[in-house]
């Protein structure tokens, strides 16, 4: 009995340690990606267009932009869609949200990243980061899980508020009153969707 017991422990043990280091090899990845995204920022020479471009190269492999897609209509809508209309709104919503990603970085100037411990949360990590600017701190956490590619983005949290929950909100608003094809007119236009801004976390983690 006494060697089952220490047969189980040390399994895990070893299945914590495993865990530990991968989420250590997760925030150093997110690390790597941020920080080059950050030179590029800094560089003032780099044409605005070829540095968005830049960007999203670096950043591309960190999200799973269909994933997210996907969670962001959740159960209730997503299935309901044929495959053409999925097709449609994925290349729609991923355009929207890199586009809201890229618009929010010329607010970027003196910026610094903090980067705390990874969480792991059940099969999936957590990496929570703190932007610091001019005395404000703004903390976001990047939600990670195992995908057939590797770890990948499927969340972000601004300031405690899920991009993906955010839009899921809004989609949902417009399809209960409304249709897909409605939805997928309004992604078209600027301004019609949001995501949680840095300016607007740092306001709400003030009044925490």
């Amino acid at each position: 009995m006494r060697n089952i017991f220490f047969t189980v422990l040390c399994v895990l043990l070893f299945a914590a340690s495993v865990q530990a280091d991968e989420a250590d090899e997760v925030q150093v990845m997110l690390k790597g990606k941020i920080d080059a995204v950050m030179v590029l920022l800094q560089d003032k020479a780099v044409d605005k267009s070829r540095r968005n471009e830049q960007i999203t190269a670096i950043l591309m492999p960190l999200f799973d932009y269909h994933a997210m897609s996907r969670l962001s209509l959740g159960k209730k809508h997503w299935p309901t869609l044929s495959q053409e209309k999925q097709e449609e709104f994925s290349d729609l919503f991923i355009k929207r949200l890199q586009k809201s990603y890229l618009d929010k970085l010329d607010i970027f100037t003196d910026e610094k990243i903090l980067y705390e411990e990874p969480v792991i949360a059940g099969k999936k990590i957590h990496v929570p980061t703190i932007l610091v600017s001019k005395g404000s701190r703004i903390e976001m956490l990047y939600k990670f899980y195992r995908s057939r590619k590797g770890w990948k983005i499927y969340d972000v949290e601004i300031g405690g508020v899920s991009v993906i929950q955010t839009y899921r909100s809004q989609f949902d608003g417009v399809l209960s009153e409304g249709s897909i094809d409605d939805l997928l007119e309004k992604l078209k236009t600027d301004g019609v969707f949001v995501i949680p801004a840095p300016e607007v976390a740092e306001a709400r983690s003030g009044t925490d």
